[in-house]
This record gives structure tokens, C-alpha cells and sequence, in this order.
């Protein structure tokens, strides 16, 4: 069952988070830095757990991680390690705490020889989700199959986000998205 169909079925409060998010940004493109790499956050912190979770713990997230900064978030140090395993408003996964940091360290990387993380992907489009979870696997930490598929497919980069026939998916491809690209 899509996403799309299977909120409808879900009872509340479950039902208004997810269809904030299915409605808002899920498929849709996104330009700023910061916030695509508070989406690889987002989508990392789902490997094992219900995207439902993240979705609630998305603002401390945001607070946490200071609002997705690159740069604040590369230069942690270990006493921000430490705070970030001991936020209960997070996950609390040391493997998932130093990808995230270590991820903005690429990104910064990413950022002086293409000029943005989004120019970096916008580089290696179009790509299969095999060649992209190849290339994310080469490139940054925690990034397995799922996550990387689910966090091109969240940004526009590869299909599946909505069926067809649901009108977001209508809306997002008046926007032009990244998988018409694609090769058939």
C-alpha cells in the first residue's frame, strides 16, 4: 500500500503528522543545504524505527543539531557528542550522533569543490538507486540502501514518494522534479 493511501487509515494524532508531511515535503524538491542535510539526518535517525517517531522528534532534532547548520554541526566537538547521546529528544545512537557530524564534515568538503551539497547531487544525476547508494556509501557514513532511497526519493532525485493518482503527486510534478530526468 502507498503512503499515500495508507495515512487515511491511520487514527489520530498519527493521521495529522504524517499527512502534514505527505501534503508539504515529502517528494517535493528541496534547495537549501541545511535543510537537505537535515533531511540525510532525518532519514539516517529512521534506520530500525518507525519514520512516524522521527517525524514527532523532528523540532528537537532542529534544536539539537542546531537547526541543520552545516558548519555549526562539523565543528562538534566531543562535549557536543556527549550532549547529543544524552538528549532524550533525539535518537540516542552513538553510530547514527557521529554520522551526522562527520556527514556535515563531507558536506563542507561537498560545498568548496561544487558550491553546494545540492550542486554535488545535482552532479551525479541521474544515477540508479543502486549507482546513488554506491556513491552515498563511498561518500558518507550510514548511508545503507533504505536510507539513501528514501532520502532521494524525499527530495524529488528518484520516484515512489506518491502514487500517480494522489493529488501531491500532481503538484510535485508541475515542480519538475529530479526523476523525470531518469531514463526509462
Amino acid at each position: 500500500m502507498a503512503y499515500c493511501n495508507y495515512i487515511a487509515a491511520m487514527a489520530e494524532p498519527s493521521r495529522s503528522l504524517h499527512q502534514n508531511y505527505h501534503d508539504n515535503h515529502y517528494g517535493f524538491a528541496i534547495h537549501d543545504d541545511n535543510e537537505l542535510f537535515g533531511r540525510l539526518i532525518m532519514e539516517i535517525n529512521q534506520a530500525g524505527l518507525s519514520w512516524e517517531t522521527i517525524l514527532k522528534k523532528e523540532q528537537t532534532f532542529r534544536k539539537a543539531y542546531d537547526n541543520f547548520e552545516i558548519a555549526e554541526v562539523a565543528a562538534y566537538t566531543e562535549k557536543d557528542r556527549e550532549r547529543l547521546l544524552q538528549d532524550a529528544g533525539i535518537i540516542r545512537n552513538k553510530l547514527k550522533v557521529n554520522a551526522a557530524i562527520e556527514n556535515a564534515k563531507t558536506i563542507l568538503v561537498l560545498q568548496k569543490e561544487f558550491g553546494s551539497f545540492e550542486k554535488w547531487l545535482l552532479h551525479h544525476h541521474p544515477k540508479t538507486k543502486m549507482e546513488c547508494v554506491k556513491l552515498f556509501k563511498k561518500t558518507f557514513k550510514f548511508t545503507g540502501g533504505e536510507i539513501v532511497g528514501e532520502f532521494l526519493m524525499s527530495i524529488g532525485y528518484l520516484p515512489g514518494a506518491h502514487s500517480e493518482s494522489c493529488a501531491v503527486y500532481q503538484k510535485i510534478l508541475q515542480q519538475k522534479p529530479m526523476f523525470l530526468n531518469l531514463k526509462k
